[in-house]
C-alpha cells in the first residue's frame, strides 16, 4: 500500500507539471495561435514635404518600380482628387509610369468588389494626409480594411503620410482633446483622460504614431498618450521623415530629420487633480539610418 500511495503521488505531480506547461491560452481557454509576422512593410511618413530622396526610399522598399501596381487611398482628404493627384505625381516625377497607379476614393458602405480586389493585389498602398478620423469612418469594419491587411500579410508595402501615418496604429491618436475640445493645434498640458484614442488600422500593434512631431512641438501629446498607454511605444515622426517597418519588428529612420521614441516600461503613473505624473520614462531621439526595435 505504501508503494501504491507513492505512485499515485508521482502521477499527480506529473500531470500538474505538464498541465502548467501547455501553450498560453486565450480567454476562451483555447491554446493561443501564433500569428506569423507580415511579409509586407510599412513606410510611415510624418507629413510635410516628401523630398525626392524620401520617395526613392519608398520606391526601393516597395519594389513598385519593377513590379505590380499601386493604389492611392485619398479618403482622409477633404479634396480627394487633389490629394490623389499630388500623391501620384511624387512618383511620376521620378520616372514611374502613371499606368502603375490607381486612385480609389471609397465612400462609406460603397465598396466595389473590383476596387477592393485591386487593393488586395497591390504592391504598394498609399494613404494620403487629411483627417485620420474621416479615413477610419470609411474603412473600419469594411472589405477595404480586410483587403489592406491581406495585402500586407502577402508582402505589400503600406505607406501613409500625416493622417495616413496616424491610421497605421492599432490605437490611433485622433487629434481631439476631451478637456480642451476647441482645436488650436497646441497641446499645452499633460492631463489625464484628455487625449482621444480610437481604433486605427492595426498594422502596428506595439506603437502609437504621432506625426509632424518636432516641427509642431507635439511632445506633450505623446507624453500624455504613453503615460496612459504604457504597453505602447510612442513614436513621433517629424516632417519629411519616415520610418520603414519590416516584418513588424524593426523600424529604420529615413529622410532628413528625427524620430522620437518614448517608452514607459515601469508603468509608474500617478494622477493629481487631473495632472498626469510618471517615473521611469525612456526617451530616444533617432537620426536618419538609426533603427528602433519594436516589442
Amino acid at each position: 500500500m505504501k508503494h501504491y500511495s507513492i505512485s499515485l503521488t508521482l502521477i499527480a505531480i506529473y500531470f500538474l507539471f505538464f498541465s502548467c506547461s501547455n501553450p498560453v491560452s486565450n480567454n476562451a481557454g483555447q491554446p493561443s495561435v501564433k500569428i506569423p509576422a507580415p511579409s509586407g512593410k510599412l513606410f510611415i511618413i510624418g507629413g510635410g514635404k516628401r523630398p525626392p530622396a524620401l520617395v526613392r526610399s519608398l520606391i526601393e522598399a516597395s519594389g513598385i518600380d519593377t513590379t505590380g501596381h499601386a493604389v492611392i487611398l485619398p479618403m482622409s482628404s477633404s479634396e480627394p482628387d487633389t490629394a490623389a493627384y499630388y500623391a501620384m505625381r511624387q512618383f511620376t516625377d521620378l520616372g514611374l509610369s502613371r499606368e502603375k497607379f490607381r486612385s480609389i476614393d471609397f465612400e462609406k458602405g460603397q465598396y466595389s468588389a473590383a476596387a477592393v480586389d485591386s487593393i488586395r493585389q497591390a504592391t504598394l498602398i498609399y494613404i494620403t494626409g487629411g483627417d485620420q478620423n474621416k479615413f477610419m469612418e470609411v474603412v473600419s469594419n469594411s472589405p477595404v480594411y480586410d483587403a489592406i491587411h491581406e495585402a500586407y500579410q502577402k508582402g505589400a508595402t503600406i505607406a501613409g503620410t500625416s493622417a495616413g501615418a496616424a491610421v497605421m496604429s492599432k490605437q490611433m491618436i485622433t487629434g481631439n482633446e476631451y478637456r480642451h475640445p476647441e482645436y488650436t493645434g497646441d497641446f499645452r498640458t499633460i492631463e489625464s483622460e484628455n487625449m482621444e484614442i480610437d481604433r486605427g488600422l492595426g498594422l502596428l500593434n506595439s506603437a502609437i504614431i504621432d506625426q509632424h512631431f518636432i516641427w509642431r512641438m507635439r511632445m506633450n501629446r505623446l507624453i500624455t498618450v504613453v503615460l496612459e498607454h504604457p504597453e505602447q511605444i510612442g513614436i513621433g515622426i517629424d516632417e519629411s521623415t519616415a520610418i520603414l517597418v519590416e516584418k513588424g519588428r524593426v523600424a529604420t529612420v529615413h529622410g532628413g530629420y528625427q524620430v522620437i521614441a518614448l517608452r514607459h516600461p515601469t508603468a509608474d503613473t500617478s494622477v493629481q487633480d487631473s495632472l498626469l505624473g510618471g517615473r521611469g520614462l525612456r526617451l530616444d531621439v533617432l537620426l536618419p539610418g538609426d533603427t528602433l526595435h519594436l516589442r
